[in-house]
């Protein structure tokens, strides 16, 4: 797998280093219970904070792609990223029209485990 960054990018580092991932699952260059390169290994070879990177596979782990664990690295969950973005599409539209009518973070809660069940 090929991590690139393009440091006079506006685009944060952490997020170049994520979206090389998301690439490569979209692609079908890795898949599910694939490993990915210690951070260590990719802040060295990107040149960049091992922090940057670990920032980045945390934002994978936040969206579901991939599992993090202490001494077994970063492994690839199987998610859709795709499914994963629309999901987070439509949270941001719940939050932005929960915002707008005045509801509490509790009462979105509550109106999502309803229509969970």
């Amino acid at each position: 797998m090929l991590f690139r960054v393009d440091p006079t990018s506006a685009q944060p580092l952490f997020e170049q280093v994520a979206g090389s991932v998301r690439r490569a699952l979209h692609e079908g260059e890795l898949g599910a219970g694939d490993r990915l390169p210690p951070a260590r290994e990719v802040a060295g070879s990107l040149q960049v904070n091992l922090h940057t990177v670990l920032r980045a596979y945390q934002q994978l782990r936040d969206e579901g792609l991939v599992d993090l664990r202490r001494g077994r690295g970063a492994v690839v969950t199987g998610a859709d990223p795709a499914a994963h973005a629309a999901v987070r599409r439509a949270a941001r539209t719940l939050v932005e029209a929960a915002r707008t009518a005045g509801l509490q973070v509790d009462e979105v809660h509550h109106i999502v485990s309803q229509e969970w069940s």
